[in-house]
């Protein structure tokens, strides 16, 4: 069946016009009165005009008990053409049109008013009203064809197509010809997270073992057995869905099939029911021996890691990844077979040989730093739980032991060179601390950025690296099945050199965790977090991965942290771990047909963290249309965006940063104005219309420019390059956030916030606020997560009852509470409940970044800063509030349905082409 068999019970016989949601811009005054809550001529004034209607009784009660669900595409009931009012509007036509106040934007620009910032769509009350949906129902991945947001929380019922948490196409219908997608503006690609974590209620992936053989697959395209494939010739034949090959069933596979043409056997065999599944592979798949993962520890102990407490908290975090914050129990919180290693270093490099049978752990130097070598062989890799008495004493012991030496420069390429070497023969995974720039002995650093390339080529050449030995050991790394994770603590802020360092992590497929201004009783929680996250969570090692497609289509390029020899071939990893997403784009190579669908597989060949070597497999299904206007009803915004953000990510070792800036914009202004030109229908030229499902794209596109990466002013390049690479092994869920963090006022909370409800037993979250200063009380408390840093902002005239109650009795002002405390004390109070509980909620839904409070009291704490910058829809981060942005997108998409825009180079349809027609006066 193709997919888009299921539409017509969906929204009844009655042909489907288009939804909009409506900003008319520069409208006289007056016009709308409808929308000012003045009932127009021939509607019954009836009490829903500005309200939500789908919260209120009254003429459109028939949506009071049945939930808005996405497959309406949120909305009820079918829309009708433009308002006329002489032609009497049934309730829920009238209902559909007022669905939220959001849509209706009565922008004006005239000189009678400003633009009514409650009218122009809300992320927050998107996010807040669907996530209400999924509390009670499941998210079938084959029925519905538009997935939730991505920082819902919802359950996902796998049903052949594979969930969202690992893909998301950024189209669930796609056009059948390149000129029919360039129309709509949009990029068409694949949002791949293949170790994404589930979360409870959801099935866990079948792992499946076919033997010696190894699994059925295409002869021809190399793809695997999966739901759509089809069997024919009575289950001898099976026909590959992405290149219409017949293949012959292998004999230990034949099943005899019903007249519908389905295997009798097909319910008890997960490959063909299931959208994602794990092959177990034979030998021939191996490149070397599988064995538990190794995990080598690198700990930085010179003089600044030492001085800053950074050290200590690093050795007390491993402790916490390796055995739980209570030292007594038993539970393994890494896998059987899985192993680990401890290396120090400062100028000289110290092996341990951790063996259970010494007494405790022995320490070998290595001075030759030049020629780095292995001084041992056994001893260096132990299991942590039959060592647990040698490693436990020497984490304790490293702070003191190493207080009397104190070296101020740290070598860290050699350390890496003979961490390698220690993990060529079985492949592994580091964990690098580092609190100092590393200037001693072979691949020393130096400062590059003294603060004043800004701008231009010169800033430019700060983003990567040309630094021959560092390369080549990144290089190296993967091949050997490597990767790396790094911790790092900047110096007072200052210079790392990120670029570098971290271009080993982004290469081998891990991350950089960076603490720009790590202090010690503050940070060390999140520090301590995110060392047992990285420990715990799901983690392969020596990864390849490619993407197959059908016929017509074919990858043109993939964006994310990894290593690709030459264009085309498979994507190396050294490590791949659960939170770790990337973008794949397609480009068309000749028609699709409109009645076959689109298929799209992805396979992830790795080794999992106990030693099997697993082909991860998720497929993907779209429909195909001839007609364009259809594709825009199932748009995936967050994968529209993320796929973006990621492509402009890669391209700023290339391109200035006010180019990138200018394309995003420009990008903005295609698709919206693809859409009014080509989809929407007849609408008078001062509103500014909005597909249904990109209404807050406008909204994250603003949030990418003012990100750290691509923001305008003046930003140290260690957190330009830090927050690039972050872009680009990002999941939906932590850019969703990122680029739109979480506000949520404490101050005001409902008795039955943040406790969870009695029947369904889910948490009763309180509604999050738009990110911007014009929603801030008066003495109000806000929490604000950004899925990196979450801080508890506090207005200066707090009331000192409320203070009392969330932190202490004897804390009864804001000067009274310490500075670096980074949590909440466990207090008997129910507003302390309900914040703690609020905050275990949203360390759920996060990506690989710990959570623990940051005080930004008004007036007091620096963290302010950062508090401002985290309200995206103000002015600031040297771009436009959200106002004034939509407005200026607003008058370029008009200058583009009247053929002014200017454009440089027309030929050239990458988000990367630059354009003069659109810099704001201030860029």
């Amino acid at each position: 069946m193709a997919l888009g068999g299921g539409e017509v019970a969906t929204y009844g016989k009655k042909k489907k016009k288009d939804r909009h949601a409506y900003h008319t811009v520069e409208a006289p005054a007056g016009s709308s009165a409808a929308f000012n809550g003045i009932p127009q001529a021939g509607v019954q004034p009836s009490s829903f005009l500005n309200a939500d209607p789908s919260a209120m009784p009254g003429p459109g009660g028939q949506f009071l008990n049945q939930p808005i669900t996405p497959q309406m595409s949120q909305f009820p009931a079918p829309v009708n053409a433009p308002f006329n009012p002489t032609n009497q509007a049934s309730s829920a036509e009238f209902n559909s049109r007022q669905a939220d106040p959001a849509f209706h934007a009565n922008v004006q620009t005239s000189a009678q008013g400003r633009v009514d910032p409650d009218q122009i769509p809300s992320v927050p009350r998107s996010r807040d009203a669907i996530s209400q949906y999924y509390l009670s129902n499941v998210y079938p991945t084959f029925e519905h064809h538009i997935p939730p947001p991505a920082s819902v929380s919802f359950v996902a019922f796998d049903q052949g197509n594979s969930s969202p948490k690992f893909t998301r196409l950024t189209m669930n219908s796609i056009p059948s010809t390149a000129d029919a997608l360039h129309s709509t503006g949009l990029p068409l690609g694949l949002l791949l997270q293949p170790l994404a974590p589930l979360q409870a209620g959801e099935l866990e992936i079948p792992v499946l073992d076919f033997g010696e053989v190894g699994p059925p697959r295409c002869h021809r395209c190399r793809a695997y057995i999966n739901p759509f494939m089809v069997f024919r010739s009575g289950g001898n034949k099976f026909v590959c869905n992405m290149c219409n090959y017949a293949n012959d069933v292998p004999p230990e596979y034949f099943c005899a099939t019903t007249p519908q043409g389905a295997r009798v056997d097909r319910e008890q065999r997960p490959e063909l029911m299931r959208g994602t599944v794990e092959f177990l592979v034979p030998k021939e798949y191996w490149s070397k021996e599988p064995v538990g993962l190794r995990w080598l520890f690198l700990i930085d102990v010179g003089q600044e890691s030492f001085n800053k407490g950074f050290l200590e908290g690093f050795c007390e975090g491993i402790m916490a990844a390796l055995y739980g914050s209570d030292a007594d129990t038993e539970e393994r919180k890494i896998p059987e077979g899985a192993k680990v290693g401890f290396v120090t270093f400062d100028k000289d490099i110290h092996f341990y040989n951790m063996s259970p049978s010494l007494d405790q752990a022995q320490m070998l130097i290595m001075p030759d730093i030049e020629d780095p070598f292995l001084p041992l062989d056994e001893g260096l890799f132990v299991d942590p739980y039959e060592a647990k008495s040698n490693i436990t004493s020497l984490l304790s012991q490293l702070p003191a032991l190493f207080s009397q030496i104190k070296n101020p420069e740290p070598a860290l390429l050699p350390t890496l060179n003979s961490a390698l070497a220690a993990l060529e023969k079985t492949g592994g995974k580091i964990i690098c601390s580092l609190a100092a720039l590393p200037t001693w002995g072979p691949g020393r650093l130096f400062l590059r950025d003294d603060g004043k390339q800004h701008g231009g080529d010169a800033e430019k050449k700060l983003f990567s690296t040309e630094h021959p030995g560092w390369r080549k050991v990144a290089d190296k790394m993967v091949a050997a099945g490597v990767g790396i994770d790094f911790f790092l603590a900047a110096p007072g802020g200052g210079y790392l050199d990120i670029a570098t360092i971290g271009h080993v992590s982004a290469t081998t497929g891990g991350e950089t965790f960076y603490y720009p201004n790590f202090v010690s009783p503050r940070d060390t929680a999140k520090l301590s977090q995110e060392i047992a996250h990285t420990v715990t969570r799901e983690t392969g090692y020596q990864a390849l991965m490619k993407v197959r497609c059908s016929n017509g289509l074919q990858v043109s390029s993939y964006h994310g942290n990894f290593h690709q020899h030459t264009f085309g071939a498979d994507i190396e990893f050294g490590v791949v771990d659960a939170d770790k997403a990337m973008g794949v784009m397609f480009s068309y190579d000749g028609k699709l047909d409109a009645k076959l669908d689109a298929h799209f597989q992805s396979a992830l060949l790795y080794t999992t963290a106990n030693g099997q070597r697993r082909v991860r497999c998720s497929n993907v299904i779209a429909s195909v249309s001839d007609n364009a206007k259809d594709c825009m009803k199932f748009v995936d915004q967050d994968a529209v965006y993320t796929l973006i953000a990621k492509e402009a990510a890669t391209k700023m070792t290339s391109s200035s940063l006010k180019e990138i800036r200018g394309a995003l914009t420009e990008k903005t202004v295609d698709i919206l104005a693809g859409y009014r030109k080509n989809f929407s229908g007849s609408h008078p030229p001062g509103q500014l219309v909005l597909p249904e499902n990109l209404k807050e794209f406008g909204m994250y596109i603003l949030g990418l420019i003012k990100s750290r990466a691509f923001k305008g002013g003046q930003e140290p390049t260690d957190r330009r390059v830090h927050d690039m690479r972050m872009l680009k092994s990002m999941g939906a869920l932590e850019l969703s956030l990122y680029l739109y963090p979480r506000m949520i006022p404490v101050h005001n909370l409902q008795p039955e916030d943040g406790f969870p409800n009695a029947e369904t037993g889910h948490l009763h979250m309180p509604p999050s606020v738009r990110c911007s200063f014009s929603r801030v009380e008066e003495g109000g408390v806000y929490l604000i997560d950004n899925g990196q840093n979450c801080y508890l902002w506090m207005h200066a005239q707090t009331s000192p009852n409320l203070i009392a109650d969330l932190f202490g009795e004897e804390k009864d002002s804001l000067k009274s509470l310490d500075p670096y405390s980074s949590s909440l004390p466990v207090l008997q109070t129910q507003l302390n409940a309900q914040v703690r509980n609020i905050l275990e909620y949203l360390k759920i839904m996060r990506g690989s970044k710990a959570l623990t409070i940051q005080l930004a009291r008004q007036g007091l704490d620096g963290a302010e800063y950062e508090f401002a910058r985290l309200l995206v829809e103000d002015r600031n981060n040297e771009a436009q509030s959200y106002v004034d942005w939509l407005v200026h997108i607003h008058r370029h998409v008009q200058l583009e349905l009247t053929g002014q825009r200017k454009k440089e180079d027309s030929g050239d349809n990458s988000i990367a082409s630059n354009f003069a027609g659109l810099r704001p006066p201030y860029w």
